[in-house]
């Protein structure tokens, strides 16, 4: 059975005298240094030179220090940057840094899963990963609550390395709301799945094959964008808020029984058997390798790929719609 952890199972003792360095300012990066600091650590930020970021991080605060600099005075180093680059900036700016008896961290185990990032045995690595976006992370410390965490040691050095985890989950506010032990390889793999099956790739084919359906069949591609896009937020704010059940209690008795009688014909048993296949080429390293080649060639399928979709008709609808709804902004579509 999973154990919870909670403010009490975590002592900010084992992070007092130590120095965190966080890599990286962007969504995570910013969350975690600023409830860092604000919970009383001493935090400094790594950035390389140039960074756009190195304001915004000065303006709150934050000492910012370069990569490598911030890798050699951190006792605790969490990286925060994105996964195609870890490794190489692993070799070239944080491995020097490293010293016995220092922790190295991660936000997502994708790099300790792939052997892209070896740390040395005699240091410390545990994950502490927030399940929401940093903003969130940002926000809700801010209201005296926490964002529900996945934590883990993959090397335990010190003897100490699930206090020290426990620590730096309660200091950036996990532990208010729970903190749920894992492994690298469970939360890699599992992550990798649900963004590829369902919350990003089986969410987007779903919603343009919703509307290329109804454009096809001679209806206005707004209806269709409204019918298959605009409404989805709607359905999955009341799952987020209290589960399928909830959904289904909230949505008239005709949309409901659509939901259960025509929603096994959309998601077939060869529709489960990809599934599995996904989640074999994710457990067997092949989409790691996959991916991380294509970095290594300038990401010429991830840009053609995007570019295609960008240009879908969906898009083109979806942002003269969008200029209807005062409450969405004015946000351009990036690319």
């Amino acid at each position: 059975m999973i154990k919870v952890y909670y403010d009490k199972d975590a002592d900010l003792k084992f992070l007092k005298g130590k120095k965190i360095s966080v890599i990286g300012y962007g969504s995570q990066g910013h969350a975690h240094a600023l409830n860092l600091k604000d919970s009383g650590m001493n935090v400094v930020v790594g950035l390389p030179e140039g960074s756009s970021s190195r304001a915004k991080a000065e303006a709150a605060g934050l000492r910012v220090m370069t990569t490598a600099e911030a890798a050699k005075a951190g006792d605790i180093i969490m990286i925060l940057i994105p996964d195609e680059i870890q490794g190489d900036v692993y070799k070239r700016d944080i491995a020097g840094g490293l010293k016995k008896g220092k922790a190295l961290a991660f936000g997502h185990g994708f790099n300790i899963h792939f052997n892209q990032v070896v740390p040395p045995k005699d240091v410390d690595v545990f994950m502490s990963a927030p399940k929401g976006p940093g903003h969130l992370v940002r926000r809700v410390y801010k209201e005296g609550q926490g964002v529900p965490c996945l934590f883990c040691v993959e090397q335990n050095a010190t003897g100490k390395a699930k206090d020290i985890a426990l620590a730096y989950t309660r200091a950036i506010g996990g532990t208010r709301a729970g903190a749920i032990e894992t492994t690298f390889r469970e939360e890699t793999e599992t992550d990798l799945f649900g963004e590829q099956v369902v919350l990003c790739g089986g969410l987007t084919e779903l919603i343009r094959a919703g509307f290329d359906t109804l454009v096809d069949a001679g209806y206005p591609p707004e209806l269709a964008y409204f019918e298959c896009l605009h409404e989805v937020k709607l359905i999955v704010d009341l799952i987020y808020e209290g589960g399928i059940g909830n959904m289904r209690y909230s949505i008239s008795n005709t949309a409901a029984y659509g939901d259960v009688t025509r929603g096994r014909r959309i998601v077939t048993d060869e529709t489960r058997k990809e599934m599995k296949k996904i989640l074999k080429e994710i457990q067997s390293g092949e989409f790691a390798r996959e991916w991380l080649l294509e970095n290594k060639v300038n990401q010429p399928v991830f840009t053609a790929l995007k570019k295609k979709d960008a240009d879908h008709e969906i898009e083109k609808v979806g942002e003269k719609l969008r200029k209807m709804m005062s409450w969405v902004g004015d946000k351009k579509l990036k690319q």
